[in-house]
């Protein structure tokens, strides 16, 4: 299995024994809250476990990566000069693109000075005398911080598939969140693959090209679009630049950060040709957002979202030749309860004579042998096996930190029935600690950019009013969390969402509460509420001197 890059060497220079504050990530999160912090004149460090910044787009190097928002949305607005300046070359770009970006934004705003890479953090503990945090890395550093940012990303805790023998197969074994650097080349191999969900998608047709046999083992089919990605034009990409102010504040209050009409009608008021030519415009659009909004009841009506399902349904029968194939790659549960995917080829790869699908649901792995994979009725022997199987998202890469709060409570106790937050942002009894995007806000149900900056802002202009007021703890009250909570509840619970076991619920890892952890509420909404907490003083949170 490839290890993650951390390398387990401590940064070259010396980690300062104090500073305001810890930021713990050096993805799209933590690159913009240190830029941020030095505006403020406030001294502040990243640890980062990866070499260089990028989060997200620094581990997830496997073929075919690549993001499922546009490039000229899927970029920073706080500086006007960089959205100027900065050249995207495709429509959704590929992971070395995405990366490309990150380092240029790193290198403009000189940001590297102040991270320390090849650190992780292990643990943070608030000392309640002090009112500082106390943050050890796995290299013995310890830094006092007045704040401490958790800037770790939802998609960041990769896991292994709970299947025996693991550590038996004798070939080479890959996650897809942890791709070699140098790349792998397939060519002439036995492959297998487990996991069909964005990485699993993206992937099989890369690898498909090369590999002599390529099976995939699919437990869950996932819907996907396709991307219908291209090189971007001068004109569009000049109109965009000439209009980016009016398109950043219509990301800012539409409902997933990417600006969309909002639909009105149902989709059982239209005839079924009006229906199907509005989700054909949708499927050849290449957008996501455009089939999730092509009618207001999608997401929260089953007959509706069944008209979805049924036109998807058909597109693969259309595309797959063998019906066999055709069915096992439909999904049953309801369209966008899941996260769907943008795909290039994918539907398509199935059609390859190389290439299998393994349907889990009636054939399930039984282990993992010296040669290969044993299902209950075959074995089959591959040179490589490829792990396309997630994350322990949204929680995993908090809860694997050992946080502890007031009284020394460890944090992965206090969200042992699921994560409680206070709007995503912060939890009751862990003073002056922050999430970007954290559970409990919209972020995986939005574009993360968009998310992250106002998660950045927001707790950024949090601390310059604790300074500006002489105060110096924020905690969420008890009662406004518990209230939170019920309110992400009650959104999620009107919605199609929980009727699906995503990751979203945290499904796919054993033993982890079933509870919906993102805000279904909206990017504007969820805005306007975060906002309006601000400007009462920062109502539902305790302010202390």
């Amino acid at each position: 299995m490839s290890a993650p890059l951390s390398d387990s060497q401590p940064a070259s220079r010396a980690v300062p024994s104090s500073v305001d504050v810890v930021v713990v990530g050096a993805g799209f999160s933590g690159m913009y809250l240190l830029h941020k912090l030095r505006e403020m004149n406030l001294s502040a460090i990243a640890f980062e476990a990866g070499t260089d910044v990028g989060g997200t787009w620094y581990w997830n190097r496997y073929p075919g990566a690549r993001v499922d928002v546009e490039s000229l949305a899927y970029s920073y607005s706080f500086s006007e000069d960089l959205e100027q300046e900065y050249e995207w070359q495709e429509r959704y770009p590929t992971q070395p693109e995405i990366l490309r970006y990150a380092r240029h934004v790193a290198d403009r705003f000189d940001l590297r000075r102040d991270i320390f890479f090849r650190t992780r953090v292990n643990a943070a503990a608030y000392d309640e005398q002090g009112r500082t945090w106390r943050v050890r890395t796995e290299h013995g550093d310890a830094v006092t911080a007045r704040f401490l940012v958790m800037a770790t990303g939802c998609l960041s805790a990769s896991k292994l598939p709970e299947i025996p023998g693991l550590d038996r197969f004798a070939g080479a074994t890959y996650h897809t969140a942890h791709w070699p650097h140098e790349g792998v080349d397939f060519t002439g191999l036995r492959v297998g693959i487990i996991g069909t969900g964005s990485s699993g998608v993206q992937s099989i047709p890369v690898i498909a090209e090369q590999a002599a046999q390529l099976t995939v083992f699919q437990r869950t089919p996932a819907y996907s679009l396709p991307a219908r990605n291209r090189s971007l034009r001068p004109d569009e990409v000049a109109a965009m630049k000439a209009n980016y102010r009016a398109f950043r504040q219509a990301q800012k209050e539409s409902g997933f950060g990417v600006p969309t009409p909002i639909p009105t009608k149902s989709a059982l008021e239209v005839s079924d040709e009006e229906r199907d030519a509005t989700f054909e415009r949708a499927w050849e659009s290449g957008s996501l957002v455009n089939l999730l909004t092509a009618y207001a009841d999608l997401s929260i009506d089953q007959a509706a979202n069944d008209t979805a399902k049924r036109f998807i349904h058909r597109k693969i029968h259309q595309i797959v030749e063998d019906p066999r194939t055709a069915a096992d790659l439909c999904p049953e549960y309801p369209v966008g309860t899941k996260r769907p995917c943008l795909d290039t080829g994918y539907y398509e790869t199935y059609n390859r004579e190389n290439v299998h699908l393994v349907n889990l649901r009636r054939t399930p792995i039984v282990e993992i042998t010296e040669r290969g994979i044993r299902t209950s009725d075959q074995a089959y022997e591959f040179d490589v096996i490829v792990y396309a199987t997630g994350f322990d998202a949204m929680t995993g890469a908090l809860t694997s930190v050992d946080i502890r709060g007031r009284g020394g409570a460890p944090l992965d106790e206090a969200w042992s029935a699921g994560p409680r937050t206070y709007l995503g942002i912060s939890s009751a009894g862990y003073p002056n600690l922050f999430m970007i995007t954290g559970p409990g806000s919209p972020s995986v149900l939005s574009n993360m950019v968009v998310s992250i900056e106002q998660h950045v802002d927001w707790v950024t202009d949090a601390i310059a009013y604790l300074d500006h007021q002489g105060l110096t703890t924020i905690e969420p009250t008890q009662e406004a969390e518990d209230a939170w909570v019920d309110h992400v509840n009650l959104i999620a619970d009107a919605t199609l969402y929980p009727k699906a076991n995503s990751w979203y619920m945290g499904a796919n890892v054993p033993g982890k509460p079933q509870v919906f952890m993102p805000y279904a509420g909206g990017v504007g909404e969820y805005r306007k509420t975060c906002d309006e907490i601000a400007a009462q003083g920062y109502k539902g949170f305790a302010l202390s001197v």
